[in-house]
């Protein structure tokens, strides 16, 4: 299994699919995965296969690499298009993840008053009021959403704690269209040899519902890019990810694909 475990807390640029040339920011530990999700699909591999040892970097940190790494942007290149929350796990888990959103804003301000702040999370903490509002701040607040079918979260997401679907489709609506989805469409099956795909009628138009109520100002369509640590798992075909996305585009949603 050649899965990736990211540097920290900075790694990068990479040059993103989706978000152009990314500064990683990693507030998980260098050596393991930290996740309220165990995704089939994740390219850190299964959280039981990747345990952290060591700590997640304090605040001070991450801001005294983030600032020395921009410097040096700054005078040899490349300009980050964004500075991005991601890495080895869910970054909003961090105990002081709103105060490193404030420090970050203040470095990119001072660096590179063009990047945008963008965090990936899997918004399984955005029903806590210091995440919540952290995530106002950011200017690319990019949440996953794979489904509403719970079966499907519990076979694919996996949630290593309490998850209701309900409760975090409302927490997407509370952010009044200052969010992004994020949606991974695949095929296949998992371990056990069971069909986990998610792009038929029975979840495509549910989730369609949702993205209306929850009215985001752009999803983002995708699917496998690396091995998985399932390796039954299949990327979804690009014609299936385009119908998709046209779906959302009639609900007066901008939507971007990557295959």
């Amino acid at each position: 299994m050649s899965t990736v475990i990211y540097p920290s807390p900075i790694f990068g640029p990479v040059h993103s699919r989706r978000l152009g040339v990314s500064l990683g920011i990693n507030l998980l530990p260098a050596d393991g995965k930290v996740c309220s999700f165990d995704c089939i699909y994740c390219e850190c591999g299964l959280n039981k296969e990747r345990r952290a040892k060591e700590k997640m970097p304090t605040r001070e940190a991450v801001r005294t690499a983030l600032e020395a790494r921009l410097q040096q942007m700054a005078t040899e290149g490349p300009t980050p298009d964004v500075l991005t929350f991601a890495g080895n796990g869910e970054p909003t888990l961090h105990p002081e993840f709103p105060a490193i959103i404030e420090d970050t804003r203040a470095l990119r301000d001072r660096y590179c008053p063009k990047a945008r702040i963008s965090v990936l999370s899997n918004a399984t903490q955005i029903l806590r009021p210091d995440v919540f509002a952290a995530l106002c701040r950011v200017d690319n607040n990019i949440l996953k959403l794979d489904t509403v079918d719970a079966e499907f979260i519990r076979a694919v997401d996996r949630p290593t704690g309490h998850y209701y679907v309900e409760a975090i489709v409302e927490g997407l609506i509370r952010f009044r269209g200052h969010v992004i989805i994020q949606t991974m469409f695949l095929t296949g099956e998992d371990e056990q040899g069971r069909d986990v795909a998610n792009t038929s009628a029975r979840f495509v138009e549910p989730w369609l519902e949702a993205l209306r109520v929850i009215g985001p100002e752009r999803v983002m369509v995708y699917t496998i890019d690396r091995e998985t640590p399932v390796s039954t798992l299949r990327k979804a075909a690009p014609e299936v990810l385009d119908g998709i996305a046209e779906r959302v585009r009639a609900l007066g949603i901008d939507c971007s694909v990557a295959y």
